[in-house]
């Protein structure tokens, strides 16, 4: 094993040097070019000059935030040539960064052919009608998921939330262990370390068994820790394993949409997800932040069925050759239906308390489930979800609305709505990183802190270390757990999932865990509150206007 580990370091850094080696021939050959051709300096001011004005008038018409156009806007204005060759070069390979046909061709079947053909008792179970008479405001919301964004609200699956990262490794151990059809795990990061060697050794014992073990990894975000050798092991293990968006330096100088979710699916019947990925520095193995604080969430029941379909639209968007079985596709997503039991049944009449749910695996004795609505995310579609379902839960706050992010890069929009939220009387607090993973990005997540702070925003900076959790909590009644951070490369670029809860036992969990991480942080608001001096400021200015693209 130490000699597997050490030739994965010298492939990983031969990987670094072939790619910077592969940048700076790029940036060379920009360089020369832009050397020749200062000869035709006033043809090309002139062409540069129509084809910026061009330019700047189909941004300022492109949907999306206002804030992702104003940076490319004022660089072509100030800068026409390197502004246009870097809007080309940077708008134009998000077309090659990902292969988008086949992305929305995997989806298309999973939402056209797949999904119609399971069993419609798995979706339609009356779950939105009966939260709809319980209270309305909370209703709409799940609303815009299921009938906007296509989401089915699920009342007969339970939710367990883990406060650490250990604890829900152990459960996911656990639960692999137990699997007898399939498994299936997408993540952001993997490190073939001694983490994941936990896993793998678990995974390649039940695909020995006949187990179906499909793993699917995000090749960016895995950069430095795998290399493609590590598809090749996986299968000596029995291991389907596929990269998502695999980097090639000289075609794709930017890889700006990743796929950033943490999901496994074991037999559909348990489901997990949250912030963590699978790597040492999430299980303070290594702990090169200080203790990492993250959380995460275990479904059993029916909603396991939508983490199903997310797996599977994104397993297949990798697969060029072979088109997805549709019939395999509906029993796998059907397959927690065996263990979620028949669906309640309606209300006998209308205004009436709907019927007692029969009894069903997924159901603690004496309490209710309340609901749940797994959802996802990706910058190929027309609806910004994570931002919405935040805005949606802050727009709804009564008392209190509690958010932790590792980085607070937040739109005009998301702005506006927090301090208006908290100017109306609602208790607002952020909790973002105490020991930052990124420098640079933790400065403009800090310069965000004074503009929030004014309207009576609370901020904390967790003191143990760097906290990656990615939750929600407002009112008691309402949490989000998944993977999405309040940032824009979160919000706009990456392929995201999430889980909202409502009235589930472990919304309190959830609060609970804030109140201890409040009791482990400091408050800087009234420190965020002081200027930092113009020269500062003015530097915090520039990189707020960048911080779009960062």
């Amino acid at each position: 094993m130490r000699a597997e580990q050490k030739t994965n370091v010298r492939n990983s850094v031969t990987r670094v040097l072939l790619v910077a080696i592969a940048v700076i021939v790029q940036l060379g050959w920009i360089v020369v070019l832009v050397m020749r051709l200062n000869r035709y300096s006033a043809v090309i001011s002139l062409v540069s000059g129509a084809l910026s004005l061009l330019i700047v008038l189909v941004i300022y018409n492109r949907d999306g935030s206002a804030a992702m156009k104003l940076p490319w806007i004022m660089l072509i204005a100030a800068m026409p040539v390197l502004g246009v060759v870097l809007y080309l070069l940077v708008e134009g390979s998000r077309y090659v960064s990902v292969d988008r046909r086949h992305i929305r061709e995997a989806r298309r079947r999973i939402v056209e052919e797949v999904l119609p053909a399971v069993p419609a008792s798995l979706w339609d179970a009356g779950a939105l009608e009966r939260l709809e008479r319980q209270d309305l405001g909370l209703a709409n919301e799940a609303r815009y998921l299921r009938d906007a964004c296509g989401f089915p609200l699920f009342d007969d699956t339970r939710a367990t939330f883990y406060p650490e990262t250990t604890q829900g490794m152990e459960a996911q151990l656990d639960a692999l262990r137990r699997a007898r059809s399939f498994v299936f795990m997408e993540y952001h990061a993997i490190e073939d370390s001694a983490a994941f060697d936990r896993y793998r050794e678990i995974l390649a014992e039940r695909a020995a068994a006949g187990v179906d073990v499909r793993v699917l990894y995000d090749d960016l975000g895995s950069f430095g820790f795998i290399d493609h050798s590590f598809i090749d092991r996986m299968a000596a293990d029995g291991i389907a394993c596929r990269a998502f968006n695999p980097m090639v330096p000289l075609l794709k100088p930017f890889m700006d949409n990743r796929d950033h979710r943490k999901i496994m699916v074991v037999d559909g019947t348990v489901g997990f997800t949250g912030g963590y990925n699978l790597a040492d520095e999430y299980f303070d193995i290594k702990k090169p932040y200080g203790h990492w604080k993250d959380t995460g969430l275990r479904l059993e029941g029916s909603a396991v069925a939508s983490l199903t379909a997310f797996f599977l639209s994104m397993w297949h968007a990798m697969d060029r050759d072979q088109p997805s079985d549709v019939d395999e596709d509906v029993r796998l997503i059907a397959a927690s239906a065996s263990v979620a039991g028949e669906a309640p049944a309606p209300a006998s009449a209308a205004g009436e308390a709907p019927a007692p749910a029969p009894a069903s695996a997924a159901e603690p004795a004496g309490g209710s489930l309340g609901y749940v609505q797994p959802y996802a995310d990706d910058p190929l579609g027309n609806e910004r979800v994570g931002e919405n379902v935040y805005l949606n839960v802050i727009k709804n706050a009564r008392r209190y609305v509690w958010f932790t992010t590792p980085y607070l890069i937040v739109s005009d929009e998301m702005a506006r709505e927090l301090t208006l939220a908290a100017k109306r009387g609602v208790d607002v607090r952020i909790v973002t990183p105490g020991i930052p993973d990124k420098k640079l990005v933790f400065r403009v997540t800090r310069s965000y802190y004074r503009q929030l702070a004014l309207a009576g925003v609370r901020i904390y900076e967790y003191t143990p270390g760097f906290c990656h959790a990615k939750q929600c909590v407002s009112d008691d009644v309402v949490a989000t757990v998944g993977t999405i951070n309040l940032d824009f490369r979160s919000l706009y670029h990456h392929f995201e999932n999430g889980v909202l809860m409502i009235r589930t036992p472990a919304v309190a969990d959830v609060r609970r865990d804030f109140e201890r991480t409040f009791s482990l942080s400091r408050n800087v608001s009234e420190r965020s509150l002081r200027g930092e001096g113009p020269v500062r400021d003015l530097v915090t200015a520039v990189m707020r206007l960048a911080a779009p693209l960062l």
